[in-house]
Formats: C-alpha cells, sequence, structure tokens
C-alpha cells in the first residue's frame, strides 16, 4: 500500500466536509480556493446549483500580498453578499488548513458582518 500524498489527504478533506455542508439560497456556501499565487472566492446556491457572486484577486484592483490581499478580498466578497442580502454563509474553505491568508480571509468577512 502506498503513502498517501499531499494532494490525496487534501481531497478527502475536502470530500468529508462537502458531505457535511451545502448552500440554500438564504445561507449560500462560501467557497474559498487558494492557489500558490491566487486566492479566489464564491457564494453558490447548491439547491439551484448556481454561483451567486464570485470574486478574485486577480480581478481586484487593490494590490497587495498575502494577508493583506485576503483582507481585501474577504471585504470584497462581503459587500456583494450584502448586495443580494445574504448575511448568513456556510463556510467552505475546500480541504485547506484554516491558518494564514484562508484564517485572515474568514476573519475579515466576519468583520464585516457576514455570520459563517
Amino acid at each position: 500500500m502506498t503513502k498517501p500524498t499531499r494532494k490525496n489527504r487534501k481531497m478527502q478533506r475536502h470530500r468529508r466536509i462537502r458531505a457535511k455542508i451545502s448552500g440554500t439560497a438564504e445561507r449560500p456556501r462560501l467557497f474559498v480556493f487558494h492557489s500558490n499565487a491566487h486566492l479566489y472566492a464564491q457564494l453558490i446556491d447548491d439547491e439551484k446549483g448556481k454561483t451567486i457572486a464570485a470574486v478574485s484577486d486577480l480581478k481586484l484592483k487593490a494590490k497587495g500580498k498575502g494577508a493583506d490581499l485576503a483582507k481585501k478580498l474577504g471585504k470584497e466578497i462581503a459587500e456583494k453578499a450584502k448586495e443580494y442580502k445574504v448575511t448568513q454563509v456556510v463556510f467552505d474553505r475546500g480541504g485547506a488548513k484554516y491558518h494564514g491568508n484562508l484564517k485572515a480571509f474568514a476573519e475579515e468577512v466576519r468583520a464585516q458582518g457576514i455570520a459563517l
């Protein structure tokens, strides 16, 4: 039996998380994906299979790095959520560990008044 790779462990975590959570129109799923270079976030209604809003640091006009950019992205998605009258979301970290840029992003979303 081979040793599980980092990618396989992340995928297992993600499947375990997704088995327990799903988004609705009143409480959509806030999915966050981060690559080595960029951060992406989406508000998803899983009942309809639709993306309500999406932001990424590629389209964000503000420049920065790391946690500062994650905070700006968190503020941007919170503003879009408020446009659609969303006050609560289900946080989906996509199997990633809750630290660093992901933690900064989530804390900023909470600071903007969106309940995770």
